[in-house]
């Protein structure tokens, strides 16, 4: 696929981390010299200096041969006009922009963004999306990630095996699986530092601090984490470190839940913290430095349940973590840009990482894939993806079996779900019209899952 990036800082930088692993060609946009040169010689692009909006400098780097513009600068209206001029002047087929104002992304504008207005086929919100992962573990105390399908009624969510007393880490993946089909759940994947378990190997037993991918309806989530000794009440008194849209957002969310006692946020900024104090009814801000202890008393520290760490820095970020893991009950998440502080992140007791590009290139996965993916999620750097794929009338999949998809071995169906039902035994099973079907990709056979699947 041919794309050009505008933006090489950040978002920008992130999202070509990621595709420049695939077989993609891609230019990189900007006017920021330095940025451009660093990026250059991190990945391999072709980087060209210039405004991403300007006309003629979307004809030098060949915009008219190119399948996708995704335009994620700093500013809202350079992304927006950028898609324009690539729709208008060169007809580019996919357009996405990163816009960040909540005064451009208030559903009575909705209306905007279509090939009469703007003609932008996806409006990603980076930020915001990272809130709203956030506020999925909040529904979930224990887990570290959670994806939602099916439109909502459905998700594979995950959480780390640290109790080793617990009864099924006496049974084979097998056995366990055979015990949860009782409450319609599937143990899907195993993630043991960077090696993928899935569940068609033979014979092979739980490990303590192995990554557990469950799917099943999120009703269950809580049970399910119960009978594996991840056992957490409500999250009730939260600490947010970072004024900034992040926390924003997460702490209105926070503000028509009832179980929340307290949720305070941290800020260094005097006028950041002050123009956050405005917008918000509830959370209580603390202004002053974020590694002073004082501070950290005052923002009740000592006694959250959960620290969220969601500053632009990731040292800071992580450093708070430490400093509030030093509390065994208090679960800690931090926000991360670089792939470099990922493994520090892992050493941290009853740490989550948060990790930016993971989470924006998930926003936009349904449209750099060409099969009919409904849902998209990638797992993590050069992990694999987990896609929804749903089934139509059309599809020449309808009536043949499972295996007659010749899913390659390192890819696997994780559940189809099917009316109000869950299915997870494969071995006889033949697809129907409307079956949702939960795959995971390995990145060698993204290209050849989307065979399967394109039509």
């Amino acid at each position: 696929m041919k794309i050009v990036v505008g933006g090489a800082t950040g978002v920008g930088k992130s999202i070509v981390g990621y595709l420049s692993r695939g077989n993609n060609d891609i230019v990189v946009v900007d006017e920021d010299a330095a940025k451009l040169n660093e990026i250059a010689k991190e990945y391999d692009v072709q980087p060209y200096l210039g405004s991403i909006s300007h006309p003629d400098v979307q004809e030098s780097v060949g915009m008219k041969n190119m399948d996708m513009l995704i335009a994620v600068t700093d500013n809202d209206e350079i992304n927006m006009i950028a898609c324009q001029v690539a729709f208008t002047l060169f007809n580019v087929p996919k357009k996405i922009a990163r816009v960040d104002s909540q005064y451009f992304l208030n559903p009575l504008w909705n209306s905007l963004y279509n090939e009469k207005s703007l003609p932008i086929d996806l409006v990603i919100t980076p930020d915001i999306e990272i809130a709203e992962f956030i506020r999925h573990l909040f529904d979930f105390p224990g887990s570290t990630v959670v994806y939602p399908f099916a439109n909502n009624q459905v998700n594979i969510f995950a959480f780390r095996q640290k109790e080793t007393e617990v009864p099924f880490m006496k049974f084979s993946l097998n056995h366990i699986n055979q015990k949860l089909a009782e409450l319609s759940a599937h143990i899907v994947m195993i993630m043991r530092g960077n090696r993928r378990i899935l569940p068609t190997e033979e014979e092979v037993f739980l490990q303590r601090n192995d990554l557990i991918y469950v799917g099943c309806f999120p009703e269950q989530n809580m049970e399910i984490m119960r009978l594996f000794g991840v056992d957490h009440n409500p999250y009730e008194k939260i600490i947010i470190f970072g004024a900034n849209t992040i926390s924003y957002y997460l702490a209105k969310q926070l503000e028509n839940n009832e179980n929340i006692v307290r949720c305070n946020i941290v800020e260094e900024d005097a006028e950041k913290a002050t123009k956050l104090a405005e917008k918000l009814n509830v959370a209580g801000i603390v202004c002053g430095d974020m590694m002073s202890e004082v501070i950290q008393q005052e923002a009740g520290l000592g006694t959250a349940d959960v620290s969220v760490a969601v500053t632009d820095r990731d040292k800071d970020n992580l450093l708070i973590s430490l400093i509030a893991s030093r509390s065994r009950e208090t679960q800690t998440l931090s926000l991360v840009n670089s792939k470099d502080y990922n493994v520090l992140g892992l050493n941290i007791r009853n740490n989550v990482i948060i990790d930016r590009s993971v989470i924006t290139i998930s926003a936009i996965l349904k449209y750099l894939r060409r099969a009919r993916i409904r849902e998209a999620y990638s797992i993590g750097r050069n992990m694999g993806e987990i896609w929804e794929i749903k089934l139509g009338e059309d599809s020449s999949h309808v009536g043949h079996s499972v295996k007659s998809l010749h899913i390659p071995e390192d890819s696997a169906i994780m559940l189809i779900s099917r009316g109000d039902k869950l299915l997870f035994d494969f071995a006889d099973l033949h697809l129907e019209n409307e079956d949702k079907i939960l795959i995971y990709v390995a990145p060698s056979d993204i290209k050849r899952i989307e065979n399967i699947f394109y039509s």
